[in-house]
């Protein structure tokens, strides 16, 4: 996702939220510093934790519990689908309905690290490690 959409993103999920008309300046000096916004078209974040503020909690929120609204954005938390990490890789990499994809924005590694925290946060307790060569298996 490149730096204006994910801008409009982080726009709209505020105008969601009621916070009114906001500005691309307000959105940025008011939003909270847990993650950072990557220059150009790749993410930097190298760790499953930074990767999943970055591209995932503005839509599945920053605790996975999802959201409705605009939109239906599913819960990742206690969610018996994120078990299957190939169903959570392909989602990642190629998107799903209206869930954009990740794969020319994210390298093996990084698909790997989001993945494995999904996997393993918000209730989620699966066991395995997604691997950079499971995912480039699936690209």
């Amino acid at each position: 996702m490149d730096r204006p959409t994910l801008i409009l993103c982080v726009m709209l999920m505020a105008l969601l939220m009621g916070a009114g008309a906001v500005s691309a300046q307000a959105v940025a000096q008011d939003a909270p510093r847990t993650f950072t916004i990557s220059p150009g078209d790749r993410f930097t974040e190298k760790t499953g934790e930074a990767l999943y503020n970055a591209s995932c909690a503005g839509c599945h929120m920053p605790d996975g519990k999802g959201a409705q609204g605009a939109g239906h954005y599913p819960a990742l938390a206690d969610n018996p689908a994120v078990e299957a990490a190939p169903y959570v890789i392909v989602n990642v990499l190629h998107g799903r309905k209206g869930m954009p994809s990740f794969g020319d924005a994210m390298n093996d590694d990084q698909v790997a690290a989001v993945v494995n925290y999904t996997r393993t946060h918000f209730g989620n307790r699966f066991a395995g490690s997604v691997t950079p060569s499971e995912v480039r298996s699936l690209r």
